[in-house]
């Protein structure tokens, strides 16, 4: 097993939560909001990749324009968090 994946990730973590330290409340809603959407796009994104690898090409094209509608879902909802807080 390939540890450097797993310790990168780790220092990562550690370096936000440190950086979390300093934000205020609604820097640390969008970020977690933020986050979860590009978790669910990336997850989206490598499934793609499988199936490409598999040569399913229709599912590959559906997989990435979930991807994509998952990116545009975390762009509106962290506008909204914005926007919330900004009222």
């Amino acid at each position: 097993m390939n540890l450097k994946p797993v310790a990168l990730a780790a220092s990562a973590f550690a370096f936000m939560a440190l950086g979390a330290c300093s934000e205020s409340p609604q820097e640390a809603q969008e970020d977690l909001v933020e986050q979860k959407y590009e978790s669910a796009e990336d997850t989206l994104e490598e499934q793609a990749d499988l199936a490409e690898a598999q040569g399913d090409e229709a599912q590959e094209e559906a997989l990435d324009a979930k991807a994509d509608a998952m990116g545009e879902m975390g762009d509106k909802a962290e506008d909204a968090v914005d926007d919330g807080v900004a009222q």
